[in-house]
């Protein structure tokens, strides 16, 4: 009897599986399974830490079934699924999924030339999880849910996007080097860049920071900024320590002012009811100096007993901590809360625009101790300890707040000259400057309101990771580099942002965020142990050359195109930045030269962020963190898919230490050495047991402060569940 189509597809791709995996049983998933899914299932179930390959044969069962998806959707053969590339893009052009400009700015003789550079076997490189994940969440698909685009279709249409404004000369082969970098699984863009590159709706930026006013007009505006930012997809950080504390005056009332804290309750609302593209509601962090009036019941509002009233369970919060309030903690000494809007009032500055550049006239400090000797200023006094201890019991129940250490972030900021950071970002890894914007005339005119704004540093996070493991294995790091960095450099000129001063703010500093992950991967290929000098000897070289090469690919950029607005006066310009991080060898001291002389083209760089979901995509560890287990079951609403850790076999193993096994100070001693090189910062993570003592828990506080951090991110206690930032995924 003839087979039937299906039965010879099936012995076909049993053939093919037999060969590639020749170790594993392949014949049993075709007794046990009739179609493509149960096979996949059945591979799935016999995954385990001593055969992990079962993961690529359930992904190319998965894949098969994509490919027979799509063709049928598009009306093809399944092996023509990667021809026919310029059709694709017409059709949903005309389908309102794909964006116009690309018809405009592409001629059919491009995507046919494109065409010709897909690589179908690149499919092959992702996990059963990896593939699942991309295709339920980011390859395009019509209104009604129908898919209609393959992984490569998608590298391909980023790598389109991100280039339509080169020039026609060398554009086709600046988007083949992109799809070359994407399609490998160097490196990948961010989740709203991932989602939504070429498509007609969201955009492409991950995370933004506002500076909230101290006025009702100024709080209201930026709330409809969270709002409008929440519902295209992106993350917030937002600083609250401009506003005044509980009890302050109003127009010359005594005691009226209710304090941060309804103002919190107006963003937590927001966050809960304007979702991000209907997936999933918004995420907002709130920032809060340790010295403001109001931290005590700041620390409290994630907490999950008292007053509901004071509760805002849906905020994350964060903590800017100055280098004063570590000492005074480290001395037992007092530390003094204040109401900002009467230190405005009696002092004539605000406390909070000052940090710690040495000491001396203007310096936090000084003014600090301005305030604490003024006779005529309120102050609660309470022991530093206390509220350090506040802040741990916090991080204990909730994972937060998380903690910006300010000074440091300043002193390091390579633009102060244009301005100051009060905070970060929802996931802790942008530093960059922050100011208010306000309304200064609002009036009638031919019968329309007319408001004029004065626009404030509304910070954009435009982020992208490469993949440690695979890069440094493969030596591609000096290829991959310039072409990553010119791709988040376009994001800023493609990118579509309805909040106004966040696109100006864009275009200012045009600042990007370059990021790694699997460098626990890394440390395992290269046999190297997490609690280890070498680790942490890796950590300073390898981030060191990712920066010098980083740097150099935006000073070529800077050749072409023009350095970013406010170069002149920045730490490039006056090479300030190489001296504060002792960068004083050959190399580096031309590449000073270069950069003085050429300028730069993005203001901030480097960037590290948590970026687990691309991790999982790319088929490696996530960001710079130690991995929880070496086998778990990934859980979503809908399915549970068991997860390996990559590349682990009997040598790796021993390598692969679990995350809440591993002594904290060798992490924070790596990312230490790691942060010398980031001119942003690094979303970290401490993992302890919910047994922990205080007081080595305060002492991981203090080795991160002294060992030169400028964040710490989540608290991840064994008694605690947190979700990942999906926004700040890269």
């Amino acid at each position: 009897m003839s087979m039937t189509s299906v039965e010879l597809k099936q012995e076909a791709l049993f053939n093919m599986l037999q060969e590639r995996f020749p170790q594993l049983p392949i014949h049993t998933l075709f007794e046990r399974g009739t179609n493509l899914q149960s096979i996949a299932m059945t591979a799935l179930d016999q995954m385990s830490m001593e055969e992990p390959d079962w993961t690529y044969v359930a992904a190319h069962c998965y894949l098969h079934e994509l490919y027979e998806q799509v063709a049928q959707n598009r009306g093809v053969e399944p092996a023509s699924v990667y021809q026919h590339f310029g059709t694709l893009v017409t059709t949903l052009v005309e389908k309102g999924i794909y964006k116009r400009e690309l018809l405009e700015v592409y001629s059919q003789e491009d995507f046919n030339q494109l065409e010709s550079c897909f690589c179908p076997e690149k499919d092959q490189l992702f996990t059963y999880i990896g593939l699942k994940t991309l295709a339920d969440r980011y390859l395009a698909r019509l209104h009604d849910g129908t898919l209609m685009e393959l992984p490569q279709q998608r590298f391909m249409l980023i790598a389109l996007t991100l280039m339509m404004n080169e020039t026609k000369e060398k554009r086709l082969s600046l988007v083949k080097e992109a799809y070359w970098a994407l399609s490998n699984l160097y490196m990948t863009v961010a989740t709203p860049t991932l989602a939504n590159a070429g498509k007609q709706v969201g955009q492409l930026s991950s995370c933004f920071i506002d500076t909230i006013d101290d006025s009702l007009r100024g709080i209201f505006d930026s709330c409809t900024d969270a709002a409008t930012v929440s519902k295209n997809g992106g993350g917030l950080g937002i600083y609250l320590g401009k506003i005044r504390g509980k009890g302050s005056a109003i127009k010359n009332y005594k005691n009226v002012s209710s304090g941060v804290l309804p103002w919190m309750k107006q963003l937590n609302n927001v966050a809960v009811s304007v979702d991000q593209l209907g997936q999933r509601q918004g995420a907002i962090a709130v920032y809060l100096d340790i010295w403001h009036k109001d931290i005590f019941s700041f620390l409290d509002a994630k907490l999950n007993n008292g007053d509901e009233r004071q509760r805002t369970h849906d905020l994350f919060t964060a903590v800017c901590l100055p280098d004063l309030f570590m000492e005074a903690v480290e001395e037992r000494e007092s530390w003094y809360l204040f109401d900002p809007h009467e230190v405005r009032q009696v002092m004539g500055f605000s406390l909070e625009d000052a940090f710690d550049e040495e000491k001396g006239a203007g310096t936090f400090r000084d003014r600090y101790k301005q305030c604490v000797d003024h006779p005529e200023l309120s102050r609660i006094e309470v022991p530093a300890i206390d509220v350090m201890k506040r802040m741990m019991i916090s991080q204990l129940e909730t994972g937060s707040p998380f903690m910006y250490y300010r000074d440091q972030a300043n002193r390091l900021n390579p633009n102060q000259h244009a301005g100051m950071v009060y905070g970060s970002n929802l996931c802790t890894e942008i530093i960059q400057n922050m100011s208010v914007t306000k309304v200064v005339e609002e009036e009638t005119e031919d019968g329309k309101i007319v408001i004029t704004k004065e626009p404030g540093d509304y910070v954009v996070c435009n982020l992208s990771s490469l993949s440690l493991a695979k890069v440094v294995t493969d030596d591609v790091l000096e290829r991959l580099i310039p072409i990553q960095v010119r791709m988040l450099d376009n994001v800023i000129d493609v990118n579509s942002i309805e909040v106004k001063q966040a696109g100006l703010t864009n275009q200012k500093y045009r600042a990007v965020g370059l990021g790694t992950y699997g460098w626990h991967h890394l440390l395992a290929l290269k046999g190297i142990a997490w609690e280890s000098e070498k680790a942490v000897e890796l950590a300073d070289k390898l981030y060191e050359k990712i920066n010098y090469l980083t740097i150099q690919a935006s000073m070529e950029l800077a050749k072409e195109k023009g350095a970013y607005p406010m170069f002149s006066g920045s730490d490039w310009e006056t090479g300030s930045y190489f001296e504060k991080r002792d960068y004083d060898s050959e190399a580096w001291s031309e590449l000073k030269k270069q950069v003085k002389v050429h300028g730069i083209r993005n203001g901030y760089l480097l960037a590290v962020a948590p970026n687990a979901t691309t991790a999982l995509i790319g088929g490696t560890t996530a960001s710079i963190d130690p991995i929880f287990k070496k086998e778990y079951v990934e859980e979503k609403k809908n399915y549970r898919i068991p997860v390996i850790v990559p590349d682990l076999n009997e040598t790796t193993t021993w390598y692969y230490k679990s995350a809440y096994h591993i002594d904290q100070t060798w992490s924070i001693r790596q990312n230490g050495a790691r942060q010398r090189h980031v001119d942003q910062s690094i979303s970290f993570n401490l993992y302890t047991s919910n047994t922990i003592k205080a007081k080595e828990l305060l002492d991981l506080h203090l080795l991160a402060w002294q060992e030169g951090l400028k964040t710490t991110y989540y608290l991840r206690s064994t008694s605690i569940e947190l979700e990942d930032c999906e926004s700040c995924s890269s």
